[in-house]
């Protein structure tokens, strides 16, 4: 019984998010990944293009980390040990998605680098290739560190 409760009372809730690590990167997954969804949708989406994908992944990721937030902020991850796991699988999940949709999104601006006339939205999507790499670099350290976290519990 001392490993359940201490498994419970490892995830932090209300404003301990912000002052443990893995979780102090759920504001910075937001805000790039945000950025990511708004870059995409800014741009020309071609038919051959795999930025539909990239859009998924981004709203997905955005959306499933916001309610995540929420949760861990009013506290309903301390009802079962459970958590750290599903933190782990989450966060897992969103960076294997994150690195795929990173690779569609090079790959498409790569495309694009020939066409003169679409100068702008070239610029936006390496913008947004950027902004997708480094949500995928938090994702992985949220990750990681969430293991280890689950790990010690």
């Amino acid at each position: 019984m001392e490993s359940v409760t201490q498994g419970i009372s490892s995830l932090p809730s209300g404003l301990g998010v912000f002052k443990t690590v893995p979780d102090i990167f759920f504001i910075p997954e937001l805000v790039f990944g945000g950025l990511v969804w708004i870059l995409v949708a800014s741009t020309n989406v071609l038919l051959t293009n795999p930025q539909g994908w990239v859009m998924f992944v981004s709203v997905f990721c955005f959306v499933v980390t916001f309610l995540w937030f929420i949760l861990f902020m009013i506290g309903v991850n301390q009802s079962s040990p459970v958590w750290t796991l599903l933190d782990v699988a989450y966060h897992g999940i969103a960076a294997l998605f994150y690195l795929s949709a990173s690779v569609a999104q090079s790959s498409a601006t790569i495309q694009l680098q020939n066409d003169f006339f679409v100068s702008k939205s070239y610029q936006e999507d390496i913008a947004a290739v950027v902004c997708s790499y480094i949500a995928t670099l938090l994702y992985v350290i949220h990750v990681v560190f969430s293991a280890f976290r689950w790990k010690t519990s």
